[in-house]
């Protein structure tokens, strides 16, 4: 069976994952604990089974329903706040049968139920109002439970045994604890918290008999908490301001993008607060986690990739991304992880699991790609900041990024870099299509894991690059020599190596004996995005990218319609990735393909207004696009995912043909294009390493200009047409 695990890998876990019928409405998340919710704001009255709050990887809540006199509310609506902050929930009672044996008709009590994750704690607010005309008494319930267990048991892995789940506590009137010591001897606390105290209470619901005159109004609390506390540290209303001024704060730093189409402004806004909701802070700063529910934890390939995409709007989650896998950088050789000195994370998890070796993934290195990614990363995070401290502080860990390259990612001594897990529980396809039949032959044989993707060898020859840049900042000059001369090398090899006149593209991999697996696949559009396609095979896989075969009209399919696995609904074998299309967007601006950059950026534009709140999953399915339909959703997709977020911004900016440069003090603009229902962009607070710029690109009847309105520090803007 399969089970998603990195920007989502698959992985024979034995077990059937549970059946999933419909997709939760609402998640919520701040540092280490995020929450899915149902349209009602509950957990566990769907049939679905990844609803709860979880906490550093474990579900420290997987229930909590309401009832009015014993019967579910009516749902009015529900909505999340545009900074991802708050739920807010609408419902009214049912027709009910009163405590005294009357009937309260349906719509006469009002329930406003807000939803709010802060601190280790789990805010449920419900106000109730009456808009009757006369006073009533009726019951409110809730009915809650927490089963403490591992992200991965939840996703459908087996265990053999648990921890020990203590009795619950009933603590008056006022809440009830929980208590789980798992087998990795730590203990877990979930703390119910009622305010006012229940009417009746035992362990798994508390009742409340509510009075209400006409036009009254009256809160019931609930708050849960998950670290040691067993009290909140303040009211519902201080960490709702607290959290608002919090997020303010940090927006303010942002650069901002608005156009003239407020749909696409629906659509810029809903992706930098998904990014602002996945950034957490750890010690080493902030880091954008992957995704929710799966990936809310450390990946290196996509952190990495999303601080690419979002480095002009804050470059601030890539210093935070660059110095956690600098901390993080494997220093010796562990088979059981896939690590190897030098050699940058995979994925890194909390959870009792993850603790315990039960899955490889506490600190695992299983991606052949992250590595040569942490060099681009650094590189650009220097060119776009000009942060020499950083750039000395990061030196250290490039240099053992490169020595990774050269003495264990070319396992054979070929000059590319191949992949084979090394662990027997880890990921076999370790590039970031990682379903077990990504890479395979153009008859559908499937390759080994001794495998040399195609995008991969141009991630080395981007990283390549970048080290000779850092290099010759820090004044080594040897160094920065043998790097351009590497990357010379390797792009006239792979060139040779890798392009098939019978594809009109790269091949998708090497396979063990060095043949081409020609199969025709989204990689080869990376292969612009890191530069080492050569000019005149640019130019035939551009338009072939743009083919019916390969793209749906919502964007580039992962594989080209026609080849041996083609599945529209697979995974990685036919359906369209927001993160992957950005890159490759990227890549044809390069080239100079701006119209064809414009139009992925336009497929996505039109994608987001059929997606509720126009976040992008992080993929859909790649049936082609037809006549006033919308897309075909992948009904397990990860959203919000940080890359599917920043997918956006990098677009932008490839299309606008914008390139900053602080070493330079040069920010430009080759050949901009707008899309077609926008006529003009503003962007405030750019930052071009220590200067800031206001600026409007605007479209006009044959081209399109850039004005600046302002201006603060030394930087020179250059426009070419």
């Amino acid at each position: 069976m399969r089970v998603t695990g990195n920007s989502a890998c698959e992985q024979d876990v034995g077990t059937e994952v549970p059946e999933i019928s419909i997709r939760p409405e609402f998640v919520l998340k701040h540092a280490d604990t995020f929450a899915v919710l149902d349209s009602y704001g509950d957990i566990g009255a769907s049939a679905l089974g990844e609803e709860g709050v979880y906490h550093y990887g474990c579900r420290c809540l997987s229930g909590l329903t309401t009832r009015f006199c014993n019967r579910r509310p009516l749902l009015l609506g529900s909505s999340l706040r545009d900074d991802n902050l708050l739920l807010s929930v609408d419902l009214t009672n049912p027709d009910a049968i009163l405590p005294n044996g009357e009937k309260l008709d349906k719509d006469t009590i009002h329930i406003r139920r807000q939803s709010l994750l802060r601190e280790d704690a789990f805010w449920s607010q419900f106000e109730f109002r009456n808009y009757g005309s006369e006073a009533v008494v009726f019951d409110f319930s809730l009915e809650f439970k927490a089963d403490f267990v591992d992200v991965f048991e939840v996703r459908g892995v087996a265990r053999e045994t648990r921890g020990k789940a203590a009795e619950p506590e009933i603590v008056g009137r006022e809440g009830v604890e929980y208590e789980y010591e798992g087998l990795d001897q730590q203990t877990r606390h979930t703390h119910i918290l009622f305010n006012p105290p229940a009417t009746e209470i035992n362990d798994e619901r508390a009742d409340f008999r509510i009075e209400l005159h006409p036009g009254e109004a009256k809160v019931v609390t609930m708050s849960t908490l998950f670290g040691a506390a067993s009290t909140p540290s303040s009211p519902f209303i201080s960490h709702l301001g607290q959290a608002t001024s919090e997020y303010e704060r940090e927006a303010a730093s942002n650069t901002l993008v608005s156009s003239t189409n407020e749909h696409f402004n629906d659509w810029v806004r809903q992706s930098a607060a998904d990014l602002r909701m996945l950034t957490t802070h750890t010690q080493h700063g902030p880091y954008l986690y992957a995704g929710i529910p799966w990936f809310s934890t450390p990946f290196g390939r996509d952190g990495i990739i999303a601080a690419l995409m979002f480095m002009w709007v804050n470059p601030e989650p890539a210093k935070g991304v660059l110095r956690f896998l600098a901390a993080n950088q494997a220093s010796e050789l562990d088979p059981s992880r896939d690590a190897e000195p030098g050699k940058i994370l995979h994925e890194f998890r909390y959870g009792e699991m993850a603790a315990l070796s039960e899955v490889p993934y506490r600190n695992y290195f299983g991606s052949v790609d992250s590595t040569p990614l942490f060099i681009v990363l650094a590189s650009a995070y220097y060119r776009h900041t000009a942060d020499r401290e950083m750039l000395q502080l990061l030196w250290p860990h490039v240099l053992r990024g490169l020595e990774w390259i050269e003495n264990y990612g070319d396992q054979d001594g070929d000059g590319f870099i191949e992949y084979e897990r090394k662990s027997e529980d880890g990921i076999l396809s370790q590039g970031w299509k990682d379903s077990n039949d990504s890479v395979f032959h153009a008859d559908g044989t499937l390759t080994d894991s001794h495998v040399a993707l195609c995008e991969v060898q141009g991630y080395v020859y981007q990283a390549y690059r970048g080290a000779a840049l850092m290099a010759e900042a820090l004044g080594k000059m040897d160094i920065s020599q043998k790097y351009h001369e590497k990357a010379t090398r390797l792009r006239d090899q792979f060139a040779a190596a890798f392009w098939s006149d019978e594809l009109g593209s790269y091949a998708l991999a090497l396979d063990r004996d060095k043949r081409q697996c020609k199969v025709r696949a989204s990689n080869a559009g990376h292969c612009l995005f890191s530069e080492i396609a050569r000019p005149e095979h640019a130019q035939i896989i551009a338009r072939n990218l743009l083919s019916k075969q390969m793209f749906s009209g919502w964007g580039i399919r992962t594989l080209a319609e026609g080849e041996a696995r083609y599945n529209p609904m697979a995974y990685h074998n036919g359906s369209v990735w927001p993160h992957d299309n950005a890159m490759i967007t990227q890549g044809l601006a390069k080239y100079g393909h701006i119209d064809e950059a414009l139009m992925i950026l336009q497929s996505h534009f039109d994608l987001s207004k059929y997606i509720g709140r126009h976040r992008l999953p992080e993929l859909v399915c790649g049936f082609p696009r037809t006549e006033r339909s919308g897309p075909t959703h992948y009904p397990v997709a990860c959203s919000p995912q940080a890359w599917a977020a920043g997918a956006v911004f990098m677009m932008l900016a490839a299309t606008w043909g914008m390139d900053v440069d602080a070493l330079q003090g040069k920010l430009t603009f080759r050949n901009p294009r707008i899309p077609r229902e926008i006529t003009r962009f503003t962007i405030e607070r750019l930052k071009v390493g220590n200067a800031e710029l206001d600026l409007v690109i605007q479209r006009h009847r044959h081209d399109v200009s850039v004005n600046v309105l302002r201006r603060v520090g030394d930087v020179r803007i250059v426009v070419d047409m």
